[in-house]
């Protein structure tokens, strides 16, 4: 049975932080990946990473204040998000990826779990 446990979502000013987490179990992948979407918006993808750690990949709004990292012993994938902005606020959700090229890179399985809610205020 595929799970995917999202947490770690919260409501913080601009320029906070917040640390959201993702346990997987049931399926298996090379790469796990944070996505997102924000009220009226499509889902999109924010970052990903294979399980070996050999690669990481981000969208370009997320450079250099998100960081993907995951304890594969716990099959948990972290989003540690630094230097957070009102235009990240959105439902927060984690997938097996599918790494078509390094901008390339989208959900690998239909299911999706809760989510969690990340609130950025101004």
């Amino acid at each position: 049975q595929v799970q995917l446990v999202e947490s770690g979502g919260g409501q913080v000013q601009a320029g906070g932080s917040l640390r959201l987490s993702c346990t997987a179990s049931g399926f298996s992948s090379s790469a796990m990946g944070w996505f997102r979407q924000a009220p009226g918006k499509e889902r999109e993808f924010v970052a990903a990473r294979t399980w070996s750690g050999s690669s990481t990949y981000y969208a370009d709004s997320v450079k250099g204040r998100f960081t993907i990292s995951s304890d594969n012993a716990k099959n948990t994938v972290i989003l540690q998000m630094n230097n957070l902005k009102p235009e990240d606020t959105a439902v927060y959700y984690c997938n097996a990826a599918w790494i078509r090229g390094p901008t390339t890179i989208t959900p690998a399985s239909d299911y999706w779990g809760q989510g969690t809610q990340v609130t950025v205020s101004s």
